[in-house]
């Protein structure tokens, strides 16, 4: 049986929120130089601006209800940073491209559906809204990639 200490606060699903969406920007950014100009390159940099977007909106409700959110670990931003060159070496075709940027999206979405349910009830409506919105936002993200595997 669970226990109420065992929960996520709704200020620590809003920080992972913050996080999801921060780490989806970095992803973005070290990808970004590695693809070619084109569609996928187009989706990617409009999945950035809606990343950006929902940061500012976290960033935001952390204000207003007295939270604090941070930026992910810095030894996280160099592994991915890493493993997005090593993935793009070899390989930076538009299926290559998708397949690393929808297997991101995957762990995500994951991630921020284990959070909605470790929340059980969220109380703040607010920061209710903004998981299931970027829940949405990825779930759209990862079928639109889906069409360039």
């Amino acid at each position: 049986m669970e226990t109420t200490e065992q929960k996520k606060s709704g200020e620590e699903i809003l920080a992972e929120i913050y996080r999801n969406a921060h780490l989806a920007l970095q992803s973005i950014s070290d990808i970004l130089p590695q693809t070619e100009d084109g569609a996928v390159k187009c989706e990617i940099m409009r999945e950035h601006e809606e990343y950006e977007r929902i940061c500012g909106k976290a960033a935001e409700l952390a204000k207003k209800l007295n939270s604090e959110v941070k930026e992910p670990n810095p030894m996280k931003k160099a592994m991915m940073w890493s493993a997005i060159k090593m993935n793009t070496a070899a390989d930076n075709s538009d299926q290559h491209i998708a397949e690393l940027m929808i297997r991101g999206t995957v762990t995500g979405i994951t991630a921020l559906k284990t959070s909605r349910t470790d929340g059980g009830e969220i109380t703040n409506q607010e920061v209710k809204d903004l998981l299931d919105e970027l829940i949405s936002l990825e779930e759209g993200f990862e079928e639109n990639l889906k069409a360039y595997l």
